[in-house]
């Protein structure tokens, strides 16, 4: 971890590298749902944030990885961050997901995906 709390998983999702995402991802001991000590944002959250869809789906294929995991600013999920960045795609990959909560509202403004 770098002095943010961020995992070299962490940094490769936010850039996109689907392929060094994918290798990663191949360790057993990767941790796919590690938060950063910073804003709490896993790597899911930072790639869905940047719209890396392929990033996202690699993450979701995970049973270790919690689309509904919420920040600390404002508890906003990926989901949240989908919406209010305009990446449908991720958004519609996410509610593919079994066990997302399509509508969870943020602890700052309780604002829902929808709005």
């Amino acid at each position: 971890m770098d002095n943010m709390g961020r995992t070299a998983l962490a940094w490769v999702a936010v850039g996109g590298h689907e392929d060094v995402v994918n290798i990663l991802l191949q360790y057993k001991d990767a941790k796919a749902d590690t938060a950063d000590t910073e804003c709490d944002r896993t790597p899911l959250s930072l790639a869905v944030g940047n719209g890396h869809s392929g990033v996202v789906k690699l993450l979701l294929e995970r049973e270790d990885v919690n689309p509904n995991s919420g920040d600390i600013g404002y508890g906003q999920t990926p989901l949240s961050w989908a919406a209010e960045c305009g990446h449908s795609g991720v958004a519609k990959s996410l509610l593919e997901r079994e066990g997302i909560n399509p509508n969870p509202a943020d602890i700052g403004y309780s604002q829902t995906p929808l709005l």
